[in-house]
């Protein structure tokens, strides 16, 4: 389990040891930084004893050699080196963009996030995960559903345009986050207002009008 905030990654571990069935043995290594996730992975391949369940936060401090620099980083090494090993994200972000993402890249067995958490809950999460993946939270699945029904279909990159202007990124700093010119970039955004029916074409209302949408 990995999760910089101890209090925290204690209360998961009393939750699981206290609702394990009685055939099940449990053995919890805690990291709480990238470093020490990588370490406690790296001994698990070496002594042939791979993880069965990955608990990771998205939101660590990044490893001293910086190549590491989120849970995210880490489920993706974890995905490589432990290929059986059953992954659990958790975080505080509900941005449609960022759920995406994970789904996307990792695909984990168990997505859940802390605002929607609860002991029952967690629990109900281990078990799933070990005996019919996935288990995702009441966040994740609303956000997956209405992602799924919509009938707006844009790319990677409208979504990641509309995700870096939302967090106040301006349209002329864009082209350093794409491989793309400024002008494909512009393009792209006239083409989502057209998409998105924004009529005055602003772009709060192209945001306020995707948001609703469930994109970011």
């Amino acid at each position: 389990m990995t999760d910089d905030h101890p209090m925290i990654i204690e209360g998961y571990q009393n939750t699981l040891l206290a609702t394990k069935k009685e055939n099940q043995e449990l053995q919890i290594d805690i990291a709480n930084n990238c470093d020490q996730s990588l370490n406690f992975m790296r001994k698990a391949i070496d002594i042939e004893k791979p993880y069965h369940i990955l608990f990771m936060d998205i939101s660590l401090p990044p490893s001293s050699d910086g190549d590491f620099t989120s849970g995210e980083d880490l489920a993706k090494y974890a995905r490589r080196i432990m290929p059986k090993c059953k992954i659990i994200m958790l975080t505080m972000f509900n941005e449609p963009y960022r759920i995406h993402n994970i789904i996307k890249d990792i695909d984990p067995e168990g997505f859940l996030i802390k605002s929607d958490l609860t002991s029952r809950e967690l629990a109900s999460a281990f078990q799933a995960v070990l005996k019919k993946p996935p288990f995702y939270s009441a966040s994740v699945s609303n956000i997956i559903r209405k992602t799924i029904v919509n009938t707006i279909s844009i790319d990677e990159i409208d979504r990641k345009i509309l995700y870096l202007l939302s967090q106040g990124v301006r349209t002329k700093s864009l082209k350093d986050h794409f491989e793309i010119s400024l002008s494909a970039i512009e393009k792209r955004k006239k083409q989502l207002k057209l998409i998105f029916d924004v009529q005055d074409g602003s772009d709060e209302n192209l945001l306020a009008v995707a948001k609703k949408e469930g994109f970011i």
